[in-house]
C-alpha cells in the first residue's frame, strides 16, 4: 500500500488524511501499515475495497451507529467518523480473537451463552491476529519496547480519536479481551494523551495481572493459510500529480483581481516529465507551476519524454466577470479549451 499524500474530494472540499506521526513512509506492507497504525493507507484501502461494503461490514461487527451507507461517512470512516462505544470495540475484537464468530457479550456469567454467527472468515481472523501480536510490525510508530508489549503471546491495537478527545486500546490473549477507554465524560480534548500514553499503559497492567499464573499461547493458522517464505518485489511508486485533484471545481471570484487567482500544478515527478493540460505543453513537472484559470474544462497530464501520459487529473473552472473573460480572450490560454471562448 501507498503511505504517501493523498487527497479525496468531499462534500465540503479536499480531505486530506495524515499520519499520527506526520510522517510519510512509501511503500508499505499491509502488515507494517495497520501494525503501526498508518492512517493514510487505512484510508486507501477502504477507498479500494469500497466505503459502502465497509460500512456494512462494521454493522455485521455489532457497531450499532453505523446506520447510513458509506456515502454519508466517506473515507474517513476507516479513521473512526463514527461514534462507538467500548462495549462495541470489545465485542468486534473479541469476534477477531475468536477466529471470526460474534457472539454478544454480557455484564455477569450466568452459565447461558448465547448463540454466534460468523462476521469474518478464520483465515482473515487470524491474519490480523498476526499482524496485531507483531512487535516488529508495529516498530515504525512504537519501537519495539512499548506498554503493548506483554511478556506473553497476546495482540493489541491503539486508537486516538481527533484532538484527543478519547483514546484506546484494545486487545485479547488466548482467554481474555481487554478494552480500555480514557477521555473527558464531558467530550472536552486531553493534553498531550494518546492511546500509547493512555489506555496503552492500564491495559498492560490489566493483562499482566489477568496472566499472573495463567499462560497464553498463539493460535495455530487455520487451513489455507501459510507463512509467506519467499521475497516479495515491490516496485518503486509511479510518478502522479499531487493538485489538482481529479474532479476539482474551482470557482473564481469576481471580487479578487484576477491575477491574483493562480491554480498550483504540482506532481511527484521525476526528470524529464512534463505538464500537458488539454494537450498542450507547460513546461517541466519538477517544480510547482502557478496556472491562471479560465473557465472551462481541462485535462491535466503529467508525461514522460515520449510523450507518454504516466498520470492525468481532470478539473473544471467556473464562473468569472465579463472583463475578466474579455481579458482572458486575449491570453494564449483560450487555445486551451474550446469552452474558454
Amino acid at each position: 500500500l501507498e503511505d504517501e499524500p493523498l487527497e479525496v474530494p468531499a462534500v465540503n472540499g479536499v480531505y486530506r488524511p495524515e499520519n499520527y506521526d506526520e510522517r510519510f513512509h512509501g511503500l508499505v506492507s499491509v502488515r507494517n501499515a495497520l501494525g503501526a497504525s498508518l492512517n493514510v493507507p487505512a484510508v486507501r484501502t477502504v477507498l479500494l475495497v469500497g466505503v459502502d461494503r465497509f460500512a456494512a461490514e462494521l454493522r455485521d461487527l455489532g457497531f450499532a451507529r453505523v446506520v447510513e451507507d458509506g456515502e454519508f461517512y466517506g473515507p474517513a470512516l476507516a479513521l473512526g467518523s463514527v461514534e462507538v462505544t467500548l462495549w462495541e470495540m470489545v465485542a468486534a475484537y473479541r469476534a477477531i480473537a475468536a477466529g471470526g464468530l460474534w457472539g454478544p457479550i454480557r455484564l455477569v456469567p450466568d452459565g447461558s451463552a448465547a448463540p454466534s454467527r460468523r462476521v469474518l472468515s478464520p483465515a482473515a481472523a487470524f491474519l490480523v491476529t498476526s499482524i496485531l501480536a507483531d512487535r516488529d510490525a508495529r516498530t515504525a510508530t512504537f519501537g519495539l519496547e512499548s506498554p503493548l508489549g506483554t511478556p506473553f503471546w497476546s495482540a493489541v491495537k491503539t486508537g486516538t480519536s481527533k484532538d484527543m478527545r478519547d483514546n484506546w486500546c484494545v486487545g485479547w490473549s488466548e482467554r481474555y479481551t481487554v478494552g480500555v477507554w480514557v477521555g473527558n465524560f464531558s467530550g472536552d480534548s486531553m493534553w498531550n494523551v494518546s492511546g500509547m500514553s493512555g489506555a496503552a499503559p492500564a491495559w498492560l497492567e490489566i493483562m499482566n495481572e489477568l496472566h499472573a499464573d495463567v499462560p497464553s499461547r498463539a493460535p495455530k493458522a487455520p487451513a489455507g493459510v501459510e507463512p509467506a517464505l519467499r521475497a516479495v518485489a515491490v516496485e518503486a511508486p509511479r510518478p502522479r500529480l499531487e493538485s489538482p485533484v481529479s474532479g476539482t471545481i474551482i470557482a473564481l471570484d469576481p471580487d479578487i483581481p484576477a491575477g491574483q487567482q493562480s491554480v498550483p500544478f504540482e506532481a511527484d515527478a521525476g526528470a524529464g516529465l512534463r505538464f500537458e493540460l488539454n494537450g498542450r505543453d507547460l513546461g517541466g513537472a519538477g517544480e510547482p507551476l502557478d496556472w491562471m484559470p479560465v473557465p472551462g474544462r481541462y485535462t491535466l497530464a503529467l508525461v514522460d519524454r515520449r510523450g507518454k501520459t504516466v498520470d492525468s487529473t481532470s478539473f473544471e473552472v467556473r464562473g468569472a466577470l465579463v472583463a475578466q473573460a474579455d481579458e482572458a480572450a486575449s491570453s494564449p490560454e483560450e487555445e486551451l479549451s474550446p469552452e474558454a471562448q
